[in-house]
């Protein structure tokens, strides 16, 4: 049998996966292989982010047709937003644990990381971001920032940037970090550096647009690879969605206080503080916060401890105002309106 046939269509040993936008990565079977191996493993469990769950019963294939026929592969049908997502009920149930598309956010035996890097050329499109940043004997300092996906090429694209005359600031944020230069969602602590001007080189604006408002004296250039355009972050339009929340909130009596039950997500002394000084706040716990699992709830506004990324990206479709922490400071009156900032995750679990 052939080398083109004897593998299914979704075999990654070495020329990886290609999607649209011409991407391809390395889902590294040979360690999953290996990990089986050496433990022994009767389970594996493969969990992947929302955009890859449909590729999972490919990956699936090519892993049971590299171990023995007794080795059962699951994959997560739970949603998967980050690393710090684990479907902790597969990993406490399976010998071998995979974890696609994310960086380790805390190192453990326990899960195997693949962060599925990606094969996209970042440079034509830092070329044309070069328009947008200052002229390098004006103003030569410049951060650099980037998500998983891209941290491949980070030293590539710090000499490139180099050889074009700028001094590059770059840093790594804090443990929930795992590389120099990374940005997550939640947190942006890699930006913090001495320069009045951030490259962020990759796909989508959510990521840049935090990164803007955790440092609004920065201007922000995105260059996105992914879908070939170059642009600025610009918050006004998401100041003005998050102003129009807390207003609606401020006459709110009853508060439900989300504490979210996923591994690294929760952060128990916010929830506790909100509940504490105030008696009318009552804690929900829930592990996927959705606006149908809180239609049911009567309360005025809510004010979620978890994923910033619930307040930020889905706050529009509750039906009461979802507030960050912050903004449920402002909307009870201990802090001004001027205050508002960005939620950020810092720490591990």
């Amino acid at each position: 049998m052939s080398q083109e046939s004897e593998y299914s269509e979704g075999d990654l040993r070495k020329t990886g996966m290609s999607l649209k936008h011409d991407r391809e990565w390395d889902y590294e079977l040979d360690r999953i292989v290996e990990a089986v191996e050496e433990r022994d493993a009767t389970k594996v469990g493969l969990q992947f982010p929302e955009g890859l769950k449909r590729r999972g019963p490919k990956v699936a294939d090519d892993i049971r047709a590299l171990v023995p026929d007794d080795v059962t592969v699951m994959i997560s049908g739970q949603p998967c937003y980050g690393a710090c997502d684990l479907d902790t009920f597969l990993m406490k149930r399976t010998d071998v644990f995979v974890h696609f598309g994310h960086s380790p956010m805390k190192n453990t035996d326990k899960v195997i990381y693949v962060p599925l890097f990606s094969n996209v050329d970042v440079f034509p499109i830092m070329e044309e971001s070069l328009e947008e940043l200052a002229d390098p004997d004006e103003n030569p300092d410049v951060g650099l920032v980037t998500t998983a996906q891209h941290m491949n090429r980070f030293e590539e694209m710090k000499d490139w940037l180099d050889e074009r005359g700028y001094e590059v600031h770059t840093r790594r944020g804090d443990d929930r970090l795992t590389h120099e230069g990374q940005v997550l969602g939640c947190n942006y602590a890699s930006a913090d550096i001495d320069a009045d001007q951030v490259l962020y080189v990759g796909g989508g604006k959510f990521h840049p647009l935090g990164l803007a408002m955790e440092h609004p004296d920065k201007n922000v250039v995105i260059a996105d690879p992914v879908n070939n355009v170059v642009t600025i972050a610009d918050t006004e339009k998401f100041l003005k969605q998050r102003y129009a929340s807390v207003h609606k909130a401020m006459d709110a009596e009853k508060w439900g206080v989300i504490f979210c039950t996923k591994i690294g997500q929760g952060r128990w002394e916010q929830a506790q503080e909100i509940l504490d000084d105030n008696d009318d706040a009552y804690l929900i716990t829930m592990d996927e916060v959705t606006p149908d699992r809180l239609r049911n709830f009567d309360m005025d506004a809510f004010v979620n401890t978890g994923c910033p990324r619930i307040t930020t990206d889905d706050g529009p479709q509750f039906h009461k105002p979802m507030l960050t922490p912050g903004e449920y400071e402002i909307a009870v009156g201990n802090k001004p309106l001027e205050d508002l900032s960005f939620d950020t995750f810092h720490g591990t679990w």
